[in-house]
């Protein structure tokens, strides 16, 4: 019997070798795939978000277009631009609050620059971060309390002339959720 022991045992593990290799050299099948479901994580991709437009004010009362992309639930505001590698000029994210109050904002795995549009309840900017540094856990806030914070590609405000105190207006909002 102990003769045999070995051999078989060899045996069992040289099958169980060649499955594995077989099953490496082939696709994993959906079904069998983990989904992910960490919010900042790469892999996961997120939902398709709502859209919307905000007009901005600048200081000689021109009016600048961006196209958003609206962030108004706690998984959306978590991940918003991480793993972007660009945001082409006139397009951004508009995150979206329940309340006003003092927001707070970092970049954590998000790879490009941001300027960052604090606004109040009443579509006035309270306050800006210009050309927030990527892949950061500093946090930002103008210390004022808003209900929306607009992201647009760093350098935007300043080579559109949009400063604190300038008025939007947002739309595309009008029976959104908001969660907080």
């Amino acid at each position: 019997m102990r003769g045999r022991g070995p051999s078989a045992l060899g045996a069992v593990l040289l099958l169980a070798s060649c499955q594995a290799v077989e099953a490496r050299g082939r696709p994993t099948p959906p079904a069998a795939r983990r989904k992910v479901m960490d919010v900042i994580s790469q892999d996961d991709v997120g939902r398709t978000l709502p859209r919307g437009r905000v007009l901005l004010e600048d200081a000689k009362g021109g009016v600048h277009e961006v196209e958003v992309e609206v962030a108004a639930t706690p998984e959306s505001r978590t991940r918003g631009l991480m793993w972007r590698k660009e945001l082409p000029a006139g397009q951004g994210m508009l995150f979206v609050f329940a309340e006003e109050e003092v927001q707070s904002f970092w970049m954590r795995n998000t790879l490009i620059p941001l300027d960052m549009l604090f606004i109040d309840s009443e579509g006035r900017i309270v306050g800006i971060i210009e050309r927030a540094q990527p892949r950061t856990l500093t946090a930002r806030t103008v210390g004022v309390p808003g209900r929306y914070v607009l992201e647009v590609p760093g350098g935007w405000c300043e080579s559109k002339g949009i400063a604190a105190g300038g008025t939007v207006e947002l739309q595309g909002l009008e029976g959104l959720e908001v969660i907080p």
